[in-house]
């Protein structure tokens, strides 16, 4: 499955690799690879093929799960469709509570100790995923995990993760994709070593020069 998930993702160019014309993130980080998860949600043959495979991992690894909870706001459609495959109840939380109404920062109906996953579409730093457990976890409910499209398999992001107690699981990782991209002739071979170095340490641009 994580061969079969990076191969479409290559594919529909949900995640683009540029290794040697790099993208800028908003941190100022020069990257070889640029993902955008929302681009499933346009090829309804990937679409049907990830987020029945999401259900699938869902199922197998947080068997106990009672509500999927989707991260604001890429996470939030994969939820939504993952629930609907599961017969779950889904909601969302948002990046900061309202400044109206009710002022929730929690979408949809969640229960005290109702046993939620988290459902994001991509995991680098981890920040938005972490948060997103911590606040679930405030309002009571018991948090069996995160559920991911793709991950980078940062170091920030694991440290994050592992000091916050939260495990994740992935469809597909950084590693796969970009195996999967030399095996079809997309990037060169020797340009995995250049992707590694760039996933290993973010901060360090010699990856570049290569």
């Amino acid at each position: 499955m994580k061969r079969k998930t990076a191969r479409a993702l290559l594919q529909i160019e949900a995640v683009f690799l540029r290794p040697e014309e790099p993208f800028t993130w908003a941190s100022g980080i020069k990257s070889p690879v640029y993902c955008d998860n929302r681009l499933i949600l346009t090829s309804p043959q990937v679409r049907n093929m990830v987020e029945e495979a999401l259900a699938e991992l869902i199922r197998e690894n947080y068997p106990n799960v009672q509500v999927l909870m989707g991260t604001s706001t890429a996470g939030i459609p994969h939820a939504a469709i993952a629930a609907h495959i599961m017969g779950l109840p889904m909601g969302y939380v948002r990046s900061g509570s309202k400044d109206h109404g009710r002022k929730k920062q929690i979408e949809g109906r969640l229960e005290r100790g109702q046993k939620a996953v988290v459902v994001e579409d991509l995991i680098s730093t981890a920040s938005s995923a972490v948060n997103t457990v911590e606040i679930l976890r405030e309002a009571g409910a018991d948090v069996l995990g995160i559920a991911s499209i793709f991950t980078y398999g940062m170091k920030k992001g694991k440290e994050r993760m592992e000091e916050a107690g939260i495990k994740n699981i992935s469809l597909t990782d950084f590693d796969t994709v970009a195996e999967e991209a030399a095996a079809s002739g997309y990037i060169d071979k020797e340009d995995i070593a250049r992707l590694i170095s760039f996933r290993d340490n973010p901060e360090d641009e010699s990856w570049i020069r290569r």
